[in-house]
């Protein structure tokens, strides 16, 4: 062999072991992209499945309800207030959205939304003991790349804005029910007058009485509406001191002593003198007077009102109001705190009143920091039982 062709032969063994080589260092390379590759996708996969699952735990803890479906119509998650809200218990993976929530305009809903993509602001009422529910629904179709995937429903509940609402209204009717009630009197006895009637002295007295009578009822209930304004709003200021409850109590017996004896009822102070309650004189003796002045005018004629209290534990006083009249029917105790609520609307606008005075206490006691409660059975009479701060005689006075 030529020396040339030994040198090829050499140039071609170098060039085939440099290629084995490469091909070697190539494949080696190439395992490793793909074991990280491999890697970088668990690694993805991994973190994905972590962010889904806190997704979904995220969307169970919301408190509006959310219902995801698949594009049959079939739930594939559903959280906890969704099942609250319509009866069923969660996930309810796989079951219609008419099976598990039993609600036809909902299925209709969701009919709508391919064509429509998403509704929002839609609502819903749910037949629900001992009321319904009103639910805000936003639905919105899902996609991938274009296609139909499904659609996420939102419930929001609107039950509590509802009911509220209803409270608006009817505090509004009854507040220009009792305004109209005097102004129309005061108004006729004007018109009287004017028509002749002041050339009669006892006509002229007689319907100015009128006038002034009204007058006076307008102004309580005026004075009672912007209490009641200031309780709501925090800006009641209260100066609490130690107030002997037994005295107290005494002071509002003596000024309703006329009204007790034109009924022939008996008042009864059995508070012990050591009894003091840390709160405002004043508003204190406002939800006393409200209390006996009720139990005087709805216990019975020639009956009895007891006022009695004591100090219970963790520094608290309890005093308890009771007359033995007709009682408060069931369905009317969780209600008679309510402004303008009346059980007996007939004898009570006979007997006068704003109609706020048990909305004025419960306020009030509430303000201190109390609170109060009613037990009352028909027949057996009523009786008022207020919790509030116990004082200490030498504690100092402080406003709030």
């Amino acid at each position: 062999m030529t020396p040339v062709g030994i040198i090829l032969l050499l140039l071609a063994a170098a060039l085939g072991g440099a290629a084995f080589w490469f091909r070697g260092r190539l494949a080696a390379a190439n395992a490793r992209h793909a074991a990280e590759l491999a890697t970088l996708e668990r690694q993805h996969a991994t973190r994905l499945a972590a962010e889904i699952d806190r997704t979904w735990a995220l969307l169970d803890r919301m408190v509006e309800g959310v219902i995801v479906v698949d594009p049959d119509s079939r739930i594939q998650f559903a959280n906890q207030a969704a099942g609250a809200l319509f009866g069923f218990t969660p996930p309810a993976k796989g079951r219609t959205v008419l099976e598990a929530t039993r609600h036809h305009e909902l299925a209709a809903l969701l009919a709508r939304l391919p064509r429509e993509s998403e509704v929002l602001n839609h609502e819903v009422r749910l037949e629900r003991l001992p009321a319904p529910r009103y639910l805000q629904v936003n639905a919105l179709t899902l996609r991938n790349r274009g296609a139909i995937d499904g659609a996420i429903l939102v419930f929001h509940d609107l039950t509590r804005l509802r009911e509220l609402e209803a409270v608006r209204q009817e505090f509004v009717a009854n507040v220009s029910h009792e305004l109209r009630t005097p102004l129309s009197l005061i108004k006729s006895a004007a018109e009287t007058l004017l028509d002749g009637g002041m050339k009669d002295p006892a006509v002229t007295t007689r319907f100015l009485e009128i006038i002034d009578k009204h007058a006076n009822r307008l102004t309580l209930l005026i004075d009672d509406l912007l209490l009641l304004s200031r309780l709501d709003s925090g800006r009641a200021d209260l100066h609490l001191q130690p107030v002997p409850l037994r005295a107290a109590v005494q002071e509002v017996f003596d000024d309703a002593a006329l009204i007790a004896r034109s009924r022939g009822v008996t008042l009864q102070n059995h508070l012990p003198p050591d009894v003091c309650a840390r709160a405002d004189p004043e508003r204190l003796r406002q939800v006393l007077a409200n209390l006996i002045d009720n139990a005087i005018k709805y216990g019975r004629i020639d009956g009895q009102v007891d006022v009695g209290g004591r100090t219970i534990e963790r520094g608290w006083v309890e005093l308890t109001v009771r007359d033995d009249g007709p009682g408060i029917p069931p369905e009317a105790k969780a209600r008679v705190f309510e402004r303008f609520y009346r059980v007996d609307k007939a004898r009570s606008r006979e007997q006068g009143g704003t109609g706020l005075g048990l909305a004025i206490v419960k306020n009030v006691v509430q303000a201190h920091g109390g609170d109060i409660r009613v037990e009352s059975s028909p027949g057996s009479g009523a009786q008022f039982h207020i919790r509030l701060p116990a004082g200490s005689a030498d504690a100092p006075a402080v406003r709030t």
